[in-house]
């Protein structure tokens, strides 16, 4: 809790650092020495304006850049309607890219799909790399079945 309070200077914000990293109501207001009341409200009104914003990017739809923030320890907020095009709404990994003095954020399905793209211009039309691989290590298990019962023999 002590690193995570570390630089904010007022007890809001203090509230919100500690409920947004999961810690129960309860816990934050012994820690901070607070009524329990006090983080309640403070955690409320936070959440219905998080709702309302997340309501209007939804209304208005993705815009192109929004502004976050990013906490002292380094964790940056995400917003809905980021998180749901990314398709990690309930948690999941995404690919950062340092680029042009940009951080560059993509969903893994998307990562995924590009390198299946740039490969597949490669890969002639009618085969499959899978049944390829598969072929090819049934081939070297069979090579090293065959050196085993050899050196069996031998020895």
């Amino acid at each position: 809790m002590k690193r995570l309070c570390a630089g904010l200077t007022t007890k809001s914000d203090k509230i919100r650092a500690l409920g947004s990293a999961g810690y129960p109501r309860a816990d934050i207001a012994r820690y901070l020495d607070i009524r329990y009341q006090h983080v309640r409200n403070v955690l409320v009104r936070a959440e219905e304006k998080d709702e309302k914003q997340r309501s209007n990017e939804m209304d208005e739809g993705p815009t192109r850049q929004i502004w976050t923030q990013v906490g002292p320890d380094g964790r940056v907020v995400i917003p809905a309607v980021y998180r749901s095009l990314l398709g990690i709404e309930g948690g999941g990994h995404v690919l950062l890219r340092f680029e042009d003095g940009e951080v560059r954020m993509v969903g893994r399905d998307t990562a995924i799909a590009r390198v299946q793209a740039m490969v597949a211009k490669y890969v002639p039309e009618g085969v499959s790399l899978v049944d390829e691989l598969l072929a090819e290590r049934r081939r070297e298990v069979e090579q090293e079945e065959r050196e085993e019962r050899a050196e069996r023999k031998r020895g």
